[in-house]
């Protein structure tokens, strides 16, 4: 057993904690793959315009078999890279909506604003996917910071778009939730509270509504580990997650209620582990199983990466925990 997963489940038996376990699989996410229009600083995916790890016809349609034979999984979660540049996106969206699915597109915002994509909100509006789009501050200078010159004037571009097919307007119908994760090596501020921010600076300077703000910490992996590992801040950040361990987060911890898939068709317990290359326990592909409700029960892999789900008012795909 390595120490970062020793580190972790170490905690859990100071705390008296049961070990992880999945309890039913509730939200499939898939992963479609790496590409995108975007190289963000604090990518776990690194994602960015010159990958190539692309999901297949086949593997989309070996998912939608799966899904059509489960009787738990009630939400589909596409992300990616830019999940809409997956020439097998819409697919997954139509199955999805015909199963009567939640369907969840997890968008940049940019990309709506590429040449080619013009009709991509109309898609999304007349089939309901529920959109939680990245905006890491309120602000033009931080965000283009964070994600690249120009990519702020976009998104308020995005954001007004969606607005006017129906988007973020607190009818329940259009849902539009917007993702925050932090600047630097810190956690994340109070989410009620930041939403209140937002929505005031959004709607004063740019006439802009949403529905909800979710705050995501930043995990230590892949592309902002190396940003850490360059301001030397690795280790400091490393502390600072463990330091703050709440063990309110760990009975909503998003891996005990989903599957994760990757571009291949892999298994993982969530978006991090797969990333690192942390297989679900018995390393099983879309191809070995029958059922997504085979899943439940298991024993979810953990890392030292865990602690940045469990700091704090806790982290998951779908803002904080406790």
């Amino acid at each position: 057993m390595s120490t970062a997963v020793a580190s972790f489940a170490s905690t859990f038996t100071r705390y008296r904690l049961d070990p992880l376990h999945r309890s039913t699989v509730d939200i499939v996410q898939v992963n479609v793959g790496k590409l995108c229009n975007q190289a963000c600083h604090h990518c776990h995916v690194e994602a960015g315009p010159k990958r190539t790890e692309i999901m297949t016809e086949a593997t989309a349609e070996r998912i939608l078999h799966l899904l059509k034979r489960s009787r738990t999984a009630g939400t589909l979660d596409i992300t990616g890279g830019a999940p809409e540049l997956n020439p097998q996106f819409r697919r997954l969206v139509l199955e999805g909506r015909r199963l009567r699915m939640r369907v969840i597109d997890r968008c940049n915002l940019t990309i709506l604003t590429e040449p080619g994509f013009e009709g991509l909100g109309v898609f999304l509006a007349e089939n309901r996917v529920e959109i939680i789009a990245s905006l890491p501050c309120y602000t033009e200078e931080n965000v283009d910071r964070q994600r690249g010159r120009g990519v702020f004037g976009k998104s308020m571009e995005a954001l007004q778009r969606l607005n006017r097919l129906g988007y973020g307007c607190s009818d329940g119908n259009l849902v539009l939730h917007l993702v925050y994760n932090p600047l630097g090596a810190s956690l994340p501020p109070a989410q009620a509270a930041l939403e209140a921010d937002y929505k005031r600076h959004l709607r004063t300077n740019f006439g802009i509504e949403f529905d909800h703000l979710f705050t995501i910490t930043n995990m230590p992996i892949k592309r902002f580990s190396d940003q850490l590992i360059r301001i030397g801040k690795q280790e400091s950040y490393q502390r600072l997650l463990m330091e703050h361990f709440n063990p309110e987060t760990v009975s909503q911890l998003m891996c005990r209620s989903q599957i994760n898939i990757s571009w291949d068709g892999k298994l993982y317990d969530c978006d991090f582990n797969q990333m690192l290359d942390l297989p679900i326990v018995d390393a099983r592909t879309v191809w070995d199983i029958e059922d997504f409700d085979e899943l439940a029960l298991q024993t979810i892999v953990t890392g030292q990466h865990c602690f940045g789900c469990t700091a704090g008012a806790g982290s998951s795909c779908g803002g904080t925990l406790a």
